[in-house]
């Protein structure tokens, strides 16, 4: 069975950027077995959409609003993503709680959202370096875990990415150990077992290490899924 490949753009990328970076990913596409989920900035969502339409890659957004309509000017709203063909959307990264300030009720509310527009909700979770070092990592991961996850959530409609805060974009991961720990006790804290992704500082050089630990359904990958050569390597892990 294949893994859960989610590259996240960030606000990262252009349309030259994706006329280069799309040949080669459909090149890499036709020998894995690995599900690829690409989650650009929202001004490229329709053109990358366009060029994936005859590929089994889907289309994913990095965030969204709560409400389907409305009066929130610089808001796109589930739907609006469906719309566009959009088959996933990233909710709750830790860049979202901790710079733009959303706690667990929003991104439930978010959660709710993409559900309800018939999409999938890849929902982040971890834990800051202070909650790591005082030994209180699974229990506030676990609790932010529930928190976040409303009763419309099912195996088909949600995946959990696990991504300690401390290990975005420094090029720090956990010991494969702390990964496998984590995982465990997220695998067992929802009633029915939810697809489980990791991200943070996932590279081609550590991507198979880490694919291959029990519970790891896949990664959550950032500044290496803009790097065409890395990401091949690891849509191939």
């Amino acid at each position: 069975m294949g893994k859960i490949i989610v590259a996240n753009w960030k606000m990262n990328g252009s349309l030259d950027f994706i006329r280069t970076f799309l040949p080669s990913l459909k090149a890499s596409l036709a020998t894995t077995s690995n599900q690829v989920i690409i989650c650009p900035p929202y001004p490229f969502l329709i053109s990358l959409g366009m060029d994936l339409k005859d590929t089994p890659t889907q289309l994913g957004a990095q965030n969204c609003h709560s409400s389907p309509h409305g009066a929130f000017t610089g808001e796109v709203s589930a739907p609006m993503l469906a719309d566009i063909g959009c088959e996933a959307v990233i909710v709750g990264h830790s860049e979202r709680r901790t710079q733009f300030e959303e706690n667990d009720a929003l991104v439930n509310a978010k959660v709710s959202a993409v559900h309800a527009a018939g999409m999938t909700a890849i929902v982040c979770v971890g834990e800051s370096m202070g909650v790591r070092e005082s030994g209180q990592a699974i229990g506030t991961v676990t609790k932010q875990l529930h928190a976040s996850l409303p009763s419309s959530t099912n195996p088909q409609n949600t995946i959990i990415a696990y991504e300690p805060i401390w290990s975005i974009g420094t090029g720090m991961t956990p010991i494969l150990e702390e990964i496998i720990e984590m995982h465990q006790a997220l695998h067992g804290a929802t009633q029915t077992p939810l697809s489980l992704l990791y991200g943070g500082s996932v590279t081609d050089q550590n991507a198979k290490d880490i694919l291959s630990l029990p519970h790891v359904d896949g990664v959550l990958v950032g500044g290496a899924s803009l790097k065409i050569e890395s990401f091949q390597k690891i849509v191939g892990s």
